[in-house]
């Protein structure tokens, strides 16, 4: 019998209604997403300070402590949850000012029609993108300029800024109005002001081509270093002004190559005399796959360390691992960081001695699935663990000073928090505990188990397994699948808001009598390159979905789990893997929740070729495009047969939000049943917490409902 639910914003709150009970202390969709979440975390140039970005059930503020106590405080004032990204933090020279950008989607994939920002609480005024500046010691927020990326002069007056593929500036007092720095073809991006704050370097991209260009005053023409037909990028000023190291990769074009299979995507890292505008290579790398330019956290992460040397991350044995070498090339780099991990967020100590950064890797065998921090010399493979055990640690920061590393951390149950490790202690400390209300459920969380499945085709999948001994013997279960695809989940609560969410959902369900697997798909991050980039998957086969399958022949055969109630849930590539699960096994998957899926590969193939069709000449197209609409959710639409939830944003910048409305047409022509929450003007990854409570009450109503456990909520 077919049946269609349209679920309006307004009635999900008389729908959803919050079970308690049971054989075990219950909590609430509310209470288990009430944490703060702490993120965009920085350091001051000069002495101990710090600052962050809380956000407390979608009120977003900008929060600041100072060593040698780290008291935190607030310095904005925002009250509402209204859905404004707080981004971008960057401290003055002297450290007395933090400039951060309101407003925006920063993870979008594009601009939406007229560069509109986001309005997910629909109000009637439109939001801007705003530069503003907030003093660290306290008073009100005061408005810069409309813009982003703001780049602060070490001299202290001025920020530039990007405005409309160019670069402006406005004094730091807001003195004076913004204004366009400089005229330049092309669109302008990535300014790197120079130590001393006399040159501005930037990158004028030109579309096929890019070149490292430098501002040096409104009486001088802008220079171009070392011009060529390649794409320049990623300039980093030496510590003494006179150098500039790039990253240059070939420029667009050449003979065609094919869609299905994987090509080398070569880079070389350069270093430019400022004075004499010349250039000279000073590495270049294999061209492998694995030789590939690195899309991992910071990309190649470019930068400057003492003795002349020239950081940068690289994947060339398999791994995203740390290198240094000699600025004026002609030696092989150094692997700072060797093993079978990857190192993910750096940064630099203020001497460009050390380099300290997170890794999944430690003594414990399941530390592959949390994240640690470490600490290596510039010159000498040399890890040093500074932290370990059961918890995570992310996003280092170190003080001006040198005397404090400040990070974000969690565990199985604290959710994230900042913390500092003073130099020669031994215990992190703890900042801003006291944000945790004490209704969050800390003691009710379970520890998720890591366990592994294997693939038909022989591929390890890691997983975690989230479960309570409360309960029936044969609870249903529900599979978690992430999005990205270049994303982990881990044994505990997530480095990005987006995944903890998720965790706390898994979370959430497992205490609510069901059995919980989060799979790490083939296509992710952490398992080294082999596994980030494998053969035949995504629009080339969608050989990942095998990973699905195995995570859900693995439950059918636990003993303590009803095999004919799986479901399956997840956001984004997550909602694509769960849309296929439900089309190509509703024999395995009896229902399931997509969150913004893709559901359509060949659309956004045939989009790439119609953008650039001298690279696809001759090539492949044809091929390709059915291989795509193959690994597509549309291609197997009529064997579907499970009930389905669609949760999208109709303001989604990453996936379309046609996706959802074809696909809602095809299972409506076959008959089959799905309900759909749309919710007006929100994005990808919804902004407003209120828009995440209605969409997780939904879910877990969804799948009560159809397991029948509606009668416990």
């Amino acid at each position: 019998m077919r049946k269609r639910v349209c679920v309006a914003l307004v009635a999900v709150w008389a729908l959803v209604c919050l079970r308690s009970g049971g054989a075990q202390t219950s909590f609430t969709v509310d209470q288990v997403t009430s944490y703060p979440y702490p993120a965009e975390l920085v350091a001051s140039p000069v002495g101990s300070r710090i600052a962050w970005v809380f956000n407390e059930k979608g009120v977003r503020n900008i929060w600041a402590a100072e060593g040698p106590d780290f008291q935190a405080r607030r310095l904005t004032g925002n009250i509402s949850d209204d859905g404004q990204e707080l981004t971008n933090l960057e401290f003055s020279t002297d450290g007395n000012y933090i400039v951060y950008v309101r407003g925006g989607d920063h993870d979008a994939n594009w601009p939406a029609p007229g560069y509109l920002q986001p309005n997910p609480a629909s109000s009637p005024v439109q939001p801007k993108l705003e530069i503003w500046a907030v003093p660290f010691a306290g008073s009100a927020p005061r408005l810069l300029a409309e813009g982003d990326q703001p780049s602060i002069s070490p001299r202290g007056d001025r920020v530039a800024f990007l405005r409309d593929g160019q670069i402006w500036s406005v004094p730091l007092d807001g003195s004076k109005p913004a204004a366009r720095l400089f005229f330049c073809r092309g669109t302008s991006r990535s300014p790197e002001w120079s130590p001393d704050g006399s040159k501005l370097a930037f990158v004028s991209d030109r579309d096929d081509h890019s070149f490292i260009a430098l501002y040096t005053g409104d009486q001088q023409p802008i220079r171009y270093i070392a011009p060529t037909t390649s794409r320049d990028d990623s300039p980093r000023w030496s510590q003494d002004g006179k150098r500039i190291t790039f990253i240059r990769r070939p420029g667009r074009g050449g003979p065609p190559q094919t869609i299905l299979e994987q090509h080398p995507d070569p880079w070389a890292i350069w270093v430019a005399d400022v004075s004499a505008g010349e250039a000279h290579l000073v590495w270049k790398s294999p061209r492998t796959l694995t030789g590939s330019l690195p899309r991992t956290e910071g990309n190649a992460n470019l930068n400057w360390g003492a003795g002349d040397l020239i950081l940068f991350l690289a994947y060339v044995d398999g791994w995203p691992h740390l290198y240094s070498v000699s600025s004026s090339g002609g030696a092989a780099p150094l692997l700072l960081t060797p093993g079978n991990f990857m190192v993910e967020y750096v940064t630099v100590t203020p001497d460009g001695k050390s380099i300290v950064y997170n890794a999944n890797t430690g003594p414990d065998r399941d530390d592959i699935d949390r994240r640690h921090l470490f600490r290596v010399p510039v010159d000498a493979a040399k890890p040093e663990a500074l932290t370990s055990g059961k918890g995570l640690e992310w996003t280092p920061a170190v003080t001006g000073d040198g005397r404090s590393i400040a990070f974000l951390a969690a565990d199985a149950q604290k959710p994230p928090l900042p913390y500092v490790l003073a130099s020669g202690a031994a215990t992190p400390k703890p900042i801003a505990s006291d944000r945790i209300s004490s209704d969050f459920p800390v003691s009710q969380m379970v520890t998720p188990r890591a366990v592994t499945v294997r693939a038909e085709d022989g591929v390890e999948v890691h997983c975690q397994l989230f479960e309570t001994s409360a309960g029936p013997a044969k609870k249903p279960a529900v599979i978690f699948v992430h999005g990205g695809p270049p994303r982990q989940m881990l044994l505990g609560w997530h480095y990005m808001d987006y995944y903890s969410n998720s965790y706390a959902m898994n979370q959430y369900l497992a205490n609510h009598g069901y059995v919980v697997l989060s799979v790490n798909y083939r296509l992710g991050i952490g398992y080294g390159y082999a596994f980030h980039y494998p053969e035949r998957a995504g629009a080339r086969g969608a050989a990942e979905y095998k990973d699905v399958v195995a995570a859900g022949i693995f439950l059918q055969s636990y003993d303590k789990i009803d095999p004919k109630r799986i479901g399956i849930w997840g956001g984004s590539y997550g909602g694509y893997l769960t849309a296929l699960a439900l089309a190509r096994n509703s024999d395995i998957f009896a229902a399931g929740v997509d969150l913004h899926g893709v559901h359509d590969r060949a659309v956004y193939l045939k989009t790439a070729v119609a953008d650039d069709l001298t690279s696809y000449e001759k090539s492949d197209v044809q091929q390709a495009l059915g291989v795509a609409w193959n690994s597509s959710t549309v291609a197997s639409v009529e064997k579907w047969k499970s009930p389905v939830l669609f949760i999208h944003g109709d303001d989604d910048r990453n996936v379309l939000f046609h996706q959802t409305v074809d696909l809602v047409q095809r299972l409506d022509a076959l008959g089959v049943h799905y309900e759909e929450l749309v919710l007006p003007d929100e994005i990808h990854g919804f902004l407003r917490h209120q828009s995440w409570l209605v969409a997780n009450k939904a879910m877990a109503a969804f799948f009560d409902r159809t397991f029948g456990l509606a009668d416990r909520r």
